[in-house]
């Protein structure tokens, strides 16, 4: 099957995507249709497409995955109805590797000597070629291109007894980051990698011996189906949910914490509370330290909606200079029924957003964005606001330049590709066009997520996309000379 064709404007491949976004609940009426509300709320996280697989009683699964968003994969009365259960694992996908086929819609499921497995999993395995080329030479069969698929054959070739004790060997073999829910007929399952690199969080449905569990990506997606946030699951650690309860497991050493920084600054829903703090309130505050850094004379600060809003806000605030919406986005922006010409793409930034003239003109702007990747959209953002009237444009970006790409979930650019990476700041201001362009520095970014600066020896965050500090091993992408590893079978039993 070839990719679907893209549900976003042309200038959308300027950007950082989203990774993907995973739901799980144990022990629930309707459990479909709470995992398809929880979906839902991380469609942020994925639109290319989504998958449910529901455990009914005796060990029977139920599946339906289809490519697009989830209302309208989900949004047939035959297809919930037949999602039989009162437990279910959901998946939201932005390919970050494989193709955009059925094929590689999770979630994953297996059937094995021990029954089914429904597997989940958000991130990205930088291990994961060299893996499977070792289990291929086993004799393994990939149905998928996705390297999720990796965690079903080593859970297959495992020698362990149990379930959890062969996903506790097969993660111990893979490299990179990962949140992971997988169901089977004796438990939810939910993991981190040993950085927690990937967010996940775990919240209680109802109170009492019925109560159910929910895992998810976000906090926003317990919200969503009124389910009470209880904790996040800690870096390394695994929990089984079960008809007896919930116990946790931490099998792997103690490493330093290294959670996803960009997930403050774009990707986590403003409404989400992450690792404890709220999303929302941190981006005011990255907003007012960047006001502090690089304060410019204007009359209007003006976001680039949506992701651009709470930083505006808060620069606005600090530097004491009027909010305006300056800026409109259209929200119902598909595929378009226009041919693609140069003319059209020329054009797409105006599918998406348009200026409002009345703020903006004879006016002096501050625009605030949460990033530069290739800088396309925002020479196109700048000069929109330019052709609305604007005296003068200052681009503030609410992230530190981006010069180096994400190998742990995030789809992004090679770093050949990205404008940081190969201009200073003056270079870049003078390519998209601003008449001045600032970033918030590394340490005010971390002062904003209430930190002094950053700690060169211990972060606490995985900024790897600003500083090139990979604290995950990168196998597959550092040209090393072919190696095939001993799969951990000998000693697995």
């Amino acid at each position: 099957m070839q990719p679907l064709p893209s549900t976003q404007p042309w200038d959308d491949e300027d950007g950082f995507h989203e990774e993907c976004g995973v739901f799980g609940v144990w022990n629930a009426t309707d459990a479909a249709a709470l995992t398809a509300l929880g979906l839902h709320a991380l469609q942020h996280r994925g639109q290319e497409a989504s998958g449910i697989v529901t455990l009914a009683e005796k060990g029977a699964f139920h599946a339906h995955r289809g490519l697009g968003l989830v209302g309208d994969i989900f949004g047939d009365a035959k297809v919930m109805a037949s999602l039989k259960g009162r437990c279910a694992v959901g998946h939201n996908r932005y390919a970050t590797t494989g193709e955009t086929a059925l094929r590689n819609v999770q979630p994953l499921f297996a059937d094995f000597e021990f029954g089914g497995l429904a597997v989940a999993h958000n991130g990205n395995l930088t291990n994961a070629a060299v893996l499977k080329r070792a289990l291929v030479r086993r004799g393994c069969l990939f149905q998928s291109t996705t390297d999720s698929e990796v965690f079903v054959h080593l859970i297959a070739i495992s020698l362990y007894a149990n379930v959890v004790d062969r996903l506790i060997d097969a993660l111990k073999q893979v490299q990179g980051a990962y949140s992971l829910i997988a169901l089977h007929d004796g438990a939810l399952i939910g993991a981190r990698d040993p950085m927690g690199v990937r967010p996940l969080v775990l919240g209680r449905l109802g109170a009492g011996e019925g109560g159910a569990y929910v895992l998810a990506s976000e906090t926003c997606a317990l919200d969503i189906v009124g389910a009470e946030f209880i904790r996040d699951i800690e870096p390394g650690e695994l929990v089984i949910i079960n008809n007896d309860g919930l116990r946790s497991i931490k099998p792997f050493g103690r490493t330093q914490s290294r959670f996803c920084i960009f997930e403050y600054i774009y990707f986590a829903r403003p409404d989400s509370v992450v690792e404890g703090t709220p999303v929302y309130a941190t981006r005011k505050r990255i907003g007012s330290e960047l006001a502090r850094e690089s304060h410019v004379e204007a009359d209007v600060v003006v976001p680039v909606p949506d992701s651009g809003v709470p930083a505006a806000m808060g620069y606005a605030s600090e530097a004491g200079i009027p909010f305006e919406l300056g800026i409109i986005r259209n929200h119902y922006v598909g595929r378009t029924f226009i041919e693609p010409t140069d003319q059209i793409r020329h054009l797409g930034v105006k599918l998406k957003h348009s200026a409002n003239r009345p703020m903006i003109e004879g006016k002096r702007v501050v625009l605030v964005d949460d990033s530069i990747v290739r800088g396309t959209t925002s020479k196109k953002i700048v000069e929109m606001v330019r052709q609305a009237g604007a005296k003068e444009v200052h681009m503030r970006i609410s992230s530190p330049p981006t010069t180096h790409s994400c190998f742990y979930g995030i789809d992004t650019p090679e770093r050949e590709k990205l404008l940081a990476a190969n201009h200073d700041v003056e270079e870049m201001a003078r390519i998209i066009g601003a008449d001045s362009l600032a970033f918030i520095s590394l340490d005010g970014m971390y002062r904003a997520l209430g930190r002094p600066g950053r700690d060169a020896a211990n972060p606490g965050y995985c900024d790897a996309c600003f500083t090139g500090d990979y604290a995950i091993p990168l196998t597959d992408f550092e040209g090393q000379p072919e190696r095939v590893p001993t799969l951990l079978v000998a000693n697995s039993k």
